[in-house]
């Protein structure tokens, strides 16, 4: 799912980073800037970026600013994704109905 070499953890005090895992999108952000020293990791289906998706779609866990954070952070993408399978499936599968359907 996710490389961990490709999110270094000290990044996170600058930038989110995003990205999604077939139907399941994920973010990362610091909690305190450039002093922090926990992230938190939020999932929400597709086919919205994070601030246009609703709050009550979202599901988020903390983490220690670390390599062994990162290591549980994307243990924890993985269960989810496992978890809810198909819902995330399904996300991907209805994305462009969803988009086009807005036109």
């Amino acid at each position: 799912m996710i490389d961990k070499k490709l999110i270094p953890f000290g990044g996170l005090k600058k930038e989110p980073f995003s990205g999604s895992h077939y139907g399941m999108r994920y973010f990362f952000r610091g909690d305190d800037g450039k002093n922090s020293t926990t992230f938190t990791v939020y999932i929400y289906p597709e086919p919205w970026c994070f601030e246009d998706t609703p709050d009550k779609e979202k599901e988020s866990a903390v983490f220690p600013l670390s390599d062994e954070g990162m290591d549980q952070a994307i243990a924890w993408l993985l269960e989810k994704f496992d978890a809810e399978k198909e819902r995330w499936l399904t996300a991907s599968q209805e994305t462009m109905h969803t988009v086009n359907s807005q036109k």
